[in-house]
């Protein structure tokens, strides 16, 4: 999969307020696969904020890569605001980063439920200082593409609203 041409322009000033501030990036993605990695690293000189990506697709790997805890999947589920807010925080304390960002959906065309329909994403982002941000998007069913690539633009707006904060701000 290709990166989406207009989400370039948001990860290279994610990627210039964190080089201005120093502070490096961590990714973990489940249902974009690495899409926010790829769209960050498409930016030249991005190797300088941007530490690592974890691809946690299934539930093992988020308890085994992030330390999620086992009993919040099976509580609230894989895609659920506490398991994204959980690999937000596992993607910080397993890095050299100071930001954070985190996705879990259903991009689709199947696996939906009443509860949890397809295009339902959580993302989270937290920096460094302990501010944590979540959103909970409902994109519905435009297609597993356009579902990824929307979460990447909504994560990389997260991003940059955490990138540009007074790192003594606790919000």
């Amino acid at each position: 999969m290709t990166v989406h041409a207009e989400n370039i322009e948001l990860a290279r000033q994610v990627i210039d307020a964190c080089r201005v501030r120093n502070i490096m990036i961590a990714a973990a993605e489940s249902c974009t696969g690495g899409l926010i990695a790829t769209t960050l690293t498409e930016i030249p000189g991005s190797s300088a904020v941007f530490d690592r990506g974890f691809v946690t697709y299934s539930n093992t790997s988020k308890i085994e890569m992030l330390g999620i805890f086992p009993i919040t999947i099976k509580q609230y589920g894989a895609v659920s605001k506490e398991t994204a807010m959980e690999m937000a925080h596992g993607a910080l304390a397993r890095s050299e980063a100071g930001l954070s960002i985190a996705c879990t959906g259903i991009a689709g065309p199947d696996g939906g439920t009443p509860d949890k329909p397809v295009g339902l994403v959580h993302i989270a982002a937290k920096h460094y200082n302990g501010t944590l941000l979540h959103r909970d998007m409902h994109y519905g069913e435009i297609g597993r593409a356009a579902v990824r690539f929307a979460t990447v633009k909504t994560a990389l707006e997260m991003m940059l609203k955490l990138a540009v904060i007074d790192p003594n701000y606790k919000g």
